[in-house]
């Protein structure tokens, strides 16, 4: 059986919990977040601009030497400005369930992500998440982490 694997981020925003929630519950706003060598795009129609339990948004990735892989996810549980879970429904992983939980916390937001994944081709996937799977999906989180950071301004330390 394949092994699950997990990554968590925490990163504190100088920003109200309803600008961070309005921003990041909104999908057409991925693209933005994600770095461009991706290809991420979204190619659904009907997906709207609020995020709801049962929305399934549909993109184009290039995790891999430039070739594009079709991906769908379904919002599956919805917390108002507290938290939102995304799971692939199709896609390149066997696993993919996506917690962001967002926290008020003193001048600003806690934004958390929780990712439990698991990939495909059992002893060739465990080598693949060795060589490269885990460090791809670093290089997106730290890439988000950066971008947040311009858009809303870093936070703090200290006092």
């Amino acid at each position: 059986m394949a092994a699950a694997y997990c990554i968590k981020t925490v990163q504190k925003i100088p920003v109200s919990r309803e600008k961070a929630w309005a921003f990041f519950s909104n999908p057409a706003n991925l693209q933005t977040i994600t770095p461009e060598g991706m290809g991420f795009e979204i190619i659904s129609r009907h997906h709207g601009d609020k995020m709801y339990a049962g929305q399934l948004i549909e993109y184009k990735v290039k995790p891999v030497a430039g070739i594009p892989v079709y991906w769908m996810t379904e919002i599956t549980q919805v917390k108002e400005g507290e938290y939102f879970i995304d799971e692939q429904r199709f896609g390149p992983y066997t696993l993919w369930h996506h917690q962001h939980h967002f926290r008020e916390i003193s001048g600003g937001v806690e934004m958390t992500d929780i990712v439990h994944y698991k990939i495909p081709l059992g002893f060739l996937g465990r080598i693949a998440q060795g060589l490269f799977v885990k460090n791809k999906l670093r290089k997106i989180f730290d890439f988000r982490y950066r971008k947040v950071e311009e858009l809303f301004g870093k936070w703090e330390t200290g006092g």
